[in-house]
This record gives C-alpha cells, structure tokens and sequence, in this order.
C-alpha cells in the first residue's frame, strides 16, 4: 500500500541542532589548539544557513584554516541534516598563543644531510616551464602544419622561405646574428639554471623527524619573530633584524638603560629564542646596539666597538657596544616602546 506523500508527514530540523552539527563538524577541521566559540544556524524550508565563530592558535595561516572550516562545516551539515547549506561563515573572533612545542630531535641521515631533513625543497618554476612550453608547442605546430601543407601539393609558407632567405644572406659576422647568439645562450644559460639550482633562497631549511618530511620557514618570519623577541628587552626602543643562512644580525637602538646591560640582555633572549625556530642550521648570532639619535645623554658615553659573533645563542667574547647603528637591515622597529 502506497501512502499519499501529503499523509507522510515532515521532518523538521530545529535550528538549534544545526547549529550544535555545525560546531561539531567545525570542530572537526580546526588545527591543534583552536576551539569552537559559538555559533547560530538559521533554518527556512530546505535550507540553512550557518555562522562559527573560532579561536586560532597564533601564529597561524588564517584564511588557510579558515577555509578548510567552513567547506567541512558545509559539507557535513548538509549531510548530516539533509539541508542545503549554500554557504558557512566562519568569524576568527580570538587568537590564542600558546608555548612553542619541543622542537623533535632528527633522526640521523646519510652522510652530507644533517639534522635527517632529506633533499632540499626545490622551486617548481611553473611560470618559466609554462613559457617555454608555450612558445615550443607554437613554433612545433606552425612548422608542422607548413611541412603537412608541402606534403599536400600546397605551397610553402612565406614566413619560412623568408627566414631560409634571410639565414642565407646573412653569415656569422654580421651584427644581428652575433646579438641573436648572445640572446640565445643568454636564454639557454636562464633555462640551465633553473633546471640545475633549487631556488626558494627566502626560505630557511627546518629540521624534520623523518627524511621523508620537509618544511622550510620564510626568512622574513623569522627575522619578524626575532625582532618582536628584542623589542620585548627593556631598553630597546628599535630593531632592526636579517636572517640568512648561516647569520643572523641585530642591530638595537638604546633609548635608555646602560647599552652593556641591554645588549646582554638581548643577546640572552634572542639565543633563547634562535632553537625555538626550529632550523636545521643554527644561525650564529651578531648584535649591535646603540643610543637612539636624540635619546643621548650629556653624562652617558658608549665606546665603540666591531660585531662580537655567538654560537648557539652564546657570545664568543664580551666586548663594548657601538655609538652608531647602520641604517641597514630588513626590519624596521618603531621609534618608541609604545609603538607596535
């Protein structure tokens, strides 16, 4: 016996519990130390529309994270609920910072790969291969559509017998064929070295528990985390931080306390903070400090002094600071304490 679809009855989907599905499924997506605030649901006939709100653990891609809650909050509410849901929305309303994991010791790799992070990770170069293959497939289809042409009976394409001419005419002492050649192997030694070198050097190579696992952090985060570590020194009103791959050089500006006690200081915290980042390769650590234009005083007098190098955080040599700071660097810090 068939019931009428009007004496089936319905089924109704009280908004409340697509808001509790939709935590649940936002939960779900959320990266390790995020949690779910709040979130409200809004249900009209067939369709609901819902809105999270998360709290990130910082620092953290949040648009990335974002992303990935709101298609898993979609897609298992409509799911779970048997609404369509056209969209999430999902409000990062808090950061949380929490302490930085202990960094995993690497497990022992052959020989020339230290710290066990297997091979260096390699640019892909999509726009250079992109190109190439671009203009080689054009010029392969122009050519071999004129040899079918021939082939056929037809005629040979005047931009062909045009260049058989011109290369005729023209021997390998003229102008335009030497400038042709040097743009060549110009282009050539381009393509070779995009081939043969690895690329990404604005990326620092991360130490990885297995070879088979590879990260690498982004030289300007690290030079921000750094300075962000120095402006916290008492003292330090401005910092000034580049990170390469063997070195990382501070300099700080002095707006009051002694330089000696500040520089000590900064050098205590920063080598705190160099194995926290996690490198396969400890930079060694160079600091220069010195007084803020306008900040010194009558009775104040720093000597000068050259960069005394660190290891792992710990200076080689104790030695005076300078009374100048080079304008250089990649970083540049407020001009007071209260800046951010």
């Amino acid at each position: 016996m068939t019931v009428p679809a009007a004496g089936r009855g319905t089924t109704t989907v009280a908004p409340r519990a697509v808001r509790r599905i939709a935590e649940r499924a936002a939960a779900e997506a959320l990266p390790d130390g995020g949690s779910v605030i709040r979130g409200s649901a809004a249900v009209r006939g067939a369709t609901a529309r819902i809105a999270v709100g998360v709290r990130l653990p910082y620092p953290l891609r949040a648009d990335e994270a974002a992303q990935r809650i709101r298609e898993r909050a979609e897609t298992r509410t409509a799911a779970l609920t048997g609404l369509s849901v056209p969209r999430a929305e999902v409000r990062v309303d808090a950061l949380s910072v929490a302490a930085p994991p202990p960094v995993p010791e690497a497990e022992p790799g052959p020989p020339g790969d230290e710290g066990g992070s297997g091979p260096r990770i390699r640019a892909q170069r999509r726009v250079p291969a992109a190109v190439l293959a671009a203009v080689g497939a054009a010029a392969c289809g122009l050519l071999l559509v004129d040899v079918i042409a021939v082939r056929f009976g037809g005629a040979p394409a005047g931009w062909r017998t045009a260049v058989v001419d011109w290369a005729a005419a023209h021997g390998p002492a003229d102008t335009a064929v030497r400038l042709a050649g040097v743009g060549a192997a110009l282009v050539g030694a381009w393509l070779l070295g995009c081939a043969l070198l690895p690329g990404l050097r604005r990326r620092l190579r991360m130490a990885a528990p297995a070879p088979e696992v590879r990260a690498a952090l982004d030289r300007t985060a690290a030079a921000r985390i750094l300075r962000e570590r120095a402006l916290g020194v008492p003292g330090v009103v401005q910092a000034r931080v580049s990170v390469r791959r063997r070195r990382a050089r501070v300099r700080a500006g002095v707006g009051y306390g002694r330089p000696e006690e500040v520089r000590a200081e900064v050098v205590r915290v920063l080598g705190a903070s160099l194995p926290e980042l996690g490198l396969r390769r400890t930079p060694a650590l160079r600091v220069r400090v010195g007084r803020e234009p306008g900040r010194r005083t009558p009775e104040t007098e720093v000597p000068e002094a050259a960069d005394v190098p660190t290891v792992a955080g710990r200076p080689a040599a104790a030695a005076p600071w300078p009374t100048d700071v080079d304008r250089d660097g990649t970083q540049d810090g407020p001009r007071n304490s209260g800046e951010a």
